[in-house]
């Protein structure tokens, strides 16, 4: 039997495994086995962890790789990352105001306690360290000829960031969805790209959909809120902090621009526990 945990960031939801629980199977087999919604668990990936430092001197940290729901391997996911901030804190009892550390694919990311809530269910809000964001205007060509011009982003993973102007997302006649499925496997991408539809509201407050590598449509991303602010306040179109909506909720950004650290807080809750075969 593998004990898990479920948690999620705005409905994007993971499982949290250990490493050890997780020894003699194939990630990849064991996390599409887990993550199917139908005759497995359901998630939109596996986070698959092992204690660095779970008692001794020095903050509380922990390595953590992930695997999407397909099985491919991701660099990072912000909100992956966040419930496992949360998986960290209930089982470390941590307070507002302590920071643990979780080493990503992408590197060391640093995370603060905002508040803690244990009501119904363990609950926290998250303030976490993304790193330096890079971004590069970029344009495409689509199957049918129709150029997309978007924004390049690097958040520890790769995106393309479409700024659009309709409520519904979509460009030109075409739905989002579809164009986010095309886009994601393009040929100007060998290793796949998320990508994100931005629909600004206000200086402050923007709206997302995303279409995630390796999962397809998401109802939140932490890396794709942080790539979308990324776009929206490099182009100058907004001004930070920026709240960022998605289906699953609102995640805020913070950022002083190119060359500093993005800054992404939201919350993240575990809802179950339990053992697979």
């Amino acid at each position: 039997m593998i004990p898990f945990a479920k948690a999620h960031a705005c409905g994007n939801d993971f499982l949290i495994v250990t490493e050890e629980a997780a020894a003699g199977h194939d990630p990849a087999d064991l996390t599409r086995r887990l993550c199917d919604r139908h005759t497995g668990i359901g998630a939109d990936g596996i986070e698959f962890f092992a204690w660095k430092n779970e008692s001794g001197p020095g903050p509380r940290s922990g390595r953590i790789r992930l695997h999407n729901a397909d099985g491919s391997i991701a660099e990072i996911s912000g909100n992956g990352t966040r419930c496992v901030a949360a998986w960290m804190a209930e089982s470390l009892g941590s307070k507002p105001g302590d920071t643990l550390e979780i080493t990503t694919d992408a590197g060391l990311r640093v995370c603060r306690i905002d508040a803690v809530r244990n009501h119904d269910n363990f609950n926290v809000e998250v303030t976490t360290g993304m790193g330096v964001p890079r971004f590069v205007p970029h344009t495409l060509k689509l199957i049918d000829g129709v150029e997309v011009i978007g924004v390049e982003v690097s958040a520890g993973n790769p995106h393309f960031v479409v700024l659009v102007e309709k409520p519904d997302f979509n460009v030109g006649h075409r739905v989002w969805t579809g164009i986010g499925a095309e886009i994601c496997t393009h040929r100007d991408f060998p290793n796949h790209t998320n990508v994100e539809f931005v629909r600004v509201v206000g200086d402050h407050e923007i709206e997302i959909r995303i279409f995630e590598r390796g999962v397809g449509p998401t109802s939140s991303s932490g890396t794709g809120s942080s790539a979308a602010a990324t776009a929206a306040l490099a182009l100058r179109r907004c001004i930070s902090p920026l709240k960022v909506v998605a289906p699953g909720g609102a995640q805020t950004v913070a950022w002083d621009g190119p060359g500093t650290e993005l800054h992404l807080t939201g919350p993240a809750a575990l809802i179950a526990r339990g053992e697979a075969w």
